[in-house]
């Protein structure tokens, strides 16, 4: 009889521990099922947020079914205090373990905002106030924003690098104009270093700034080098600029999307038609594509360029007077041909 009453309770204890132990399993592997998601699921956690609220959250969503065995496996790993606050994006086939692994290393969902080559300050402090997940509060003038970057005096136009930059939510929009004022200046500094040494072009400045009007007059990016080529031609020779795109520049709200005549004739710091040289500053914010083109130009005789007839965006560049009147006269008629025949 002592020998029974020694064996039941360990069999007693011994199925205990086995009951036990297949709990333990199956709340074990609910950790590395799949969470209920048919789609991308954003999720945030607010600074302050406690693990246990976080998994009381994601259970009410319908999300996760063992909260409790969540909070406990973070716990017992000492995880539970260490999550980073921030906005989520929680994918399907994630696990529990998986993202209590995403929430403690903070890989927080990155938003992206991209400013497009040939755009203007304007586009970007435009672009910067209509996205949602940027806080837009600048200062109230391109002076100021220069000076809040570290470079007080700087004209602002041309000074951030067109790209596509990430930003998690609730960035300042103040602090993605210096992401890209910082890689504007990288890229300028890299291109300056390694230009070529016949060119006449004297300092970053003015890499910047021609590079701003080879961006506006390219069509093709293949042309880029050739158009940068052109326009450093141009300048060797003592031969103004004459540059659409900056005459538009200096019109700002007056131009009508034509330019007429009296616009070409009218004098202005913009206007390079009655003015040799550089314009003051850049004209829009070229890529580094046109940066590098202008550092490394193709040489060219080239002094004239018109749009070709092809309608593809490409040019077509002369030496002479005689042989740009001729292009200019070809590009006229196949530009009436097809208004003609779309007019049909």
């Amino acid at each position: 009889m002592r020998g029974l009453r020694i064996v039941v309770p360990l069999a007693l204890a011994l199925a205990l521990i086995g009951a036990g132990g297949v709990w333990l399993s199956r709340l074990t592997k609910s950790l590395d099922e799949p969470l209920h998601l048919a789609k991308p699921v954003v999720f945030n956690v607010a600074p302050g947020t406690r693990f246990a609220r976080v998994a009381s959250e994601l259970a009410a969503r319908g999300l996760i079914d063992h909260p409790r065995t969540w909070l406990l496996y973070a716990r017992f790993k000492r995880l539970a205090s260490a999550i980073k606050a921030g906005e989520y994006e929680i994918e399907p086939g994630t696990t529990p373990r998986a993202l209590l692994d995403k929430l403690v290393s903070g890989q927080v969902l990155l938003h992206s905002f991209t400013i497009v080559d040939g755009w203007r300050l304007e586009d970007v402090l435009a672009a910067l106030k209509h996205d949602p997940d940027v806080v837009a509060t600048l200062p109230v003038s391109a002076e100021e924003l220069m000076a809040k970057l570290g470079d007080a005096g700087v004209d602002a136009e041309g000074q951030f690098l067109p790209e596509t930059y990430r930003f998690t939510k609730g960035t300042p929009a103040v602090e993605l104009l210096r992401q890209a004022h910082e890689a504007l200046k990288r890229e300028l500094d890299a291109a300056w270093s390694n230009r070529d040494p016949s060119s006449p072009l004297r300092s970053t400045e003015e890499l910047l700034i021609v590079a701003s009007i080879v961006e506006k007059e390219s069509g093709l990016p293949s042309e880029l080098p050739k158009i940068a080529g052109l326009y450093l031609h141009r300048l060797r020779i003592g031969m103004r600029l004459q540059a659409d795109p900056t005459v538009v520049y200096g019109l700002g709200g007056r131009y009508d999307g034509q330019l007429h005549t009296v616009d070409l004739q009218t004098d202005g710091p913009y206007n390079t038609y009655t003015r040799a040289g550089l314009p003051p500053t850049p004209i829009s914010l070229p890529g580094a594509a046109a940066i590098r083109a202008t550092a490394h130009p193709e040489k060219t005789d080239a002094i004239y360029f018109v749009a070709s007839p092809k309608g593809d965006g490409s040019h077509v560049f002369s030496t002479t007077l005689e042989e740009h009147n001729a292009a200019v006269a070809r590009y006229v008629t196949s530009l009436r041909e097809r208004t003609g025949e779309s007019a049909k």
